[in-house]
Parts: C-alpha cells; structure tokens; sequence
C-alpha cells in the first residue's frame, strides 16, 4: 500500500512513521508539513534514520491509497471532498469527524465545521467497538486519547446493563505528550516537572465523545464528570472511573463480562484480581490494561485503564484502523509490547 502522512512533524505524524517503518505491507511515498517543506525527516527526528531518505513536501497531495492527517480539526473535513474524489481513503487523527452533530463540533470546538454533511460517511476508529463498520468506509474518524481510554473502561459494562449510567466519574491523567509539540507555556519543562494539575475542568473537547459512544452502548443519552489532569511525565493515559452498580453483583460477574466481550482482542489485557495497571505496561505500544473493583459498601464499580496516549490513543489505533481497511491482520506492524522499565 502507498501511504501518505500529511502533518508528518507533530507527534502523531513522526509516531505514524515510527511505526510504519516496521510495517511489512506499507511504503510511505508522501510526508507533507506546511512549515517544513524541502527538509528531510531526519532533520527534525534524527531517530528516524532509517526514514532519512524522505523529504517533506508541501500539502499537495500525491495519488496514495491512503491518507493519515494528523492535523489541528478544521482541515481534514475541509480537503476530505477533494481527496475522496480521487480515490484516497482517510484517516483523520483529528477531531473533525469523531462528533455526528455538526452544532456539537462547533460548540465544544468553537469553529464552524467545514463540510457537516459528510460528517455520516465517516466511521468512529475504535476497532474493538466498530471492527466491522471500519472494514467498509472510507473516513475513518481515529478517536482521541481519553476517550480511547474511557470507552474501553466502560462500554461493555454499560451494554451489558451492569452500571448506571447516572452519576459516571471519569478522572483522567495524561503525559505532556498529549499536548502535542507547538510551544505552549503551560507544558513547558519548568511549568510541569515536579507539578501535577487539573485542567479543562467541565469544558475538555473529549467529553461530548466520550458522552456520544457511551449513549450508543446505554441506548440512550450519558452525561459525565470528566476531568483530566496533566501528569509530569512524557507519555501514558491512567483513567480511574466510579460508576454506580445496578443491583447485587460480585467482582467476577464484571470481569466475566470484560472478558467475554474482549474474547480474542490482541490489544485489551484484563489484569489479574489485585494487579493495578500502570502507564509503563503500554509504553510505547498498541495495547491496553484494565482492572477493576467491586466496592460493597459505595455500590460503586472502580475501573482502571491505561494506554499510551500516541500509540493506542492515536498513532497506533490509526495504523490498526488501516490494517482493517485494507484486509490485513489487525497486528500487522504493532506487536511490539510496552517498553519497561
């Protein structure tokens, strides 16, 4: 397959290439930056040495078989026409086509959103919910970090009837790197090292996603308490989520129901009783690690996730995405397993 990265500097785009690098069925040909163009990758990320060949290019983009845009939302909905056009299936790593309300992009995004009636022909990107809907679209909407997270916690309990949706806490915590690299006082090294904080308390843009797919698995409208925090460290997504449990039930009933829904999944590993996950579990990998608790005296079910927030909140995901769209083992290109310590 002929690939093209457009947004190739910005984490995501040099973790695309990062991972495509090792990927048996994939040739990057086109690697598009609108601020470094004429320069070779290798200039800005020197550890992509064996990528040293491929020099940035303008966003005039080549005939590919696929397209990656791993850029700010507002430009992936407004070129999709054009691109689909000629043929040339989307990953969108963005956010312009997660949300399937055009009012609800724009309240949460503050921007108009550019083309709201292809907003349907797009296909949220999370392989373990939508395998079989991804394999026949030609936008997929990669979704984003936190809710990767989240929705992994929570969707098969909610389906399966198992916890309320009232009342669902979602405390998140999230490594610089979800930043992204444009310069930002607020993550500078002296802002952050040895800090750790809140922020986009009650107004984070992942909410009305995170609140959009778990109103699918409930049937009906979820609201949420959803609060990230930045933690001192460059990668990794921790959740912690309190959800209240309809009836009696004991722990192994909710991890039965874990297990049975991700029978067979590569990437989701269900702990052992009294194994917490931890961020370096994932480092640098496609996977994910739940655990959880069963808490009598609250009534209240305490579900833990973790994943790298490049890879399987985005970079990964996008690449397990592709080799679904493309008839290709899920795995290809991805099993590398976390880095530790």
């Amino acid at each position: 397959m002929k690939v093209g990265i457009l947004g190739a500097t910005g984490y995501t785009g040099q973790e695309l290439l990062r991972i495509l690098n090792n990927h048996p069925e994939v040739e990057v040909v086109y690697i598009g930056s609108s601020t470094s163009a004429g320069k070779k990758i290798a200039e800005i990320y020197p550890h992509l040495t064996d990528t040293s060949l491929l020099i940035l290019e303008n966003e005039e983009v080549p005939d590919v078989d696929l397209l990656f845009i791993a850029l700010p939302h507002g430009i992936a909905a407004s070129r999709a026409e054009e691109l689909l056009a000629r043929g040339i299936k989307i990953i969108d790593l963005g956010a312009d086509f997660r949300l399937r309300q055009a009012d609800v992009y724009e309240e949460w995004y503050k921007l108009k959103h550019p083309n709201p009636t292809i907003i349907k022909d797009a296909v949220y990107g999370l392989p373990e919910l939508y395998r079989q809907e991804i394999k026949d679209k030609n936008i997929i909407a990669n979704p984003g970090c936190y809710p990767t997270a989240s929705l992994l916690s929570l969707v098969p309990l909610l389906k399966a009837g198992f916890i309320k949706k009232e009342g669902i806490v979602i405390d998140g915590k999230s490594g610089v790197s979800g930043a992204g690299r444009g310069m930002n006082q607020a993550v500078h090294f002296s802002e952050v090292n040895e800090n750790f904080k809140a922020y986009g308390v009650g107004e984070h843009r992942h909410t009305p996603e995170i609140e959009q797919q778990l109103g699918l698995a409930a049937g009906s409208s979820v609201i949420i308490n959803f609060t990230p925090h930045l933690v001192p460290m460059t990668r990794g997504i921790l959740v912690t989520i309190y959800a209240d449990i309809k009836g009696e039930i004991s722990d192994q009933e909710l991890r039965n129901c874990w297990q049975d829904y991700y029978a067979g999944e590569p990437f989701i590993h269900l702990l052992p009783e009294g194994i917490w996950p931890q961020t370096k579990y994932c480092y640098g990998s496609n996977h994910a690690f739940l655990q959880l608790k069963y808490e009598p005296r609250t009534g209240k079910a305490v579900l833990v996730g973790v994943i790298d927030n490049l890879v399987k909140g985005a970079s990964g995901q996008a690449i397990q995405n592709m080799n679904l769209l493309f008839g290709l083992p899920e795995t290809t290109g991805l099993e590398t397993t976390g880095l530790w310590p």
